[in-house]
């Protein structure tokens, strides 16, 4: 099982769903860091809540990892994904979690709050908790998928800088 810190998130459709996940984090022992939202009310939408989180587990040098929640997982994983470094899954079945991590080498699931029930919630996030990535058959497919965002950022760093 992975013991990195966890980064979570949501915004204002997913609270009680993240409460729930957070109950997870607290059966394993986890440290985590909440980034928000903590109430329905809050109004700030998922791309700042899923730059909250990226930002930390870049600072943390990929030391933490991270769960975004927010009505369909869709919207934090695509934001998620924008930043360096960060492999970010929906994952609403535990098959999927576990390809996620054993396949991808996620370093994020994101789900949705309107897609998956609390409980098989807690089972999906325990899957892709206890996996960890072994490389293998993946690892040419991991690297290929690193080389083609350090390729992609360097282009879009030059374009910017013309």
């Amino acid at each position: 099982m992975s013991s990195k810190p966890i980064v979570i998130g949501c915004d204002n459709a997913a609270v009680e769903l993240k409460k729930v996940l957070i109950g997870v984090l607290k059966e394993e022992r986890l440290d985590f860091e909440d980034v928000g939202v903590n109430s329905a009310e809050d109004q700030t939408e998922y791309p700042e809540v899923a730059r909250r989180a990226a930002d930390k587990i870049i600072a943390s040098n990929y030391q933490k990892e991270g769960i975004l929640v927010c009505g369909t997982g869709i919207g934090m994983s695509i934001t998620a994904n924008k930043f360096p470094g960060i492999y970010a899954a929906v994952c609403h079945d535990n098959y999927s979690a576990e390809r996620a991590r054993l396949s991808n080498n996620s370093n994020m699931i994101c789900m949705g709050a309107r897609i998956i029930g609390p409980e098989l919630a807690k089972k999906v996030l325990r899957e892709w908790l206890h996996l960890e990535f072994q490389g293998g058959r993946s690892l040419s497919k991991v690297e290929k998928i690193v080389a083609i965002e350090k390729q992609n950022y360097k282009a879009a760093a030059a374009k910017g800088s013309a």
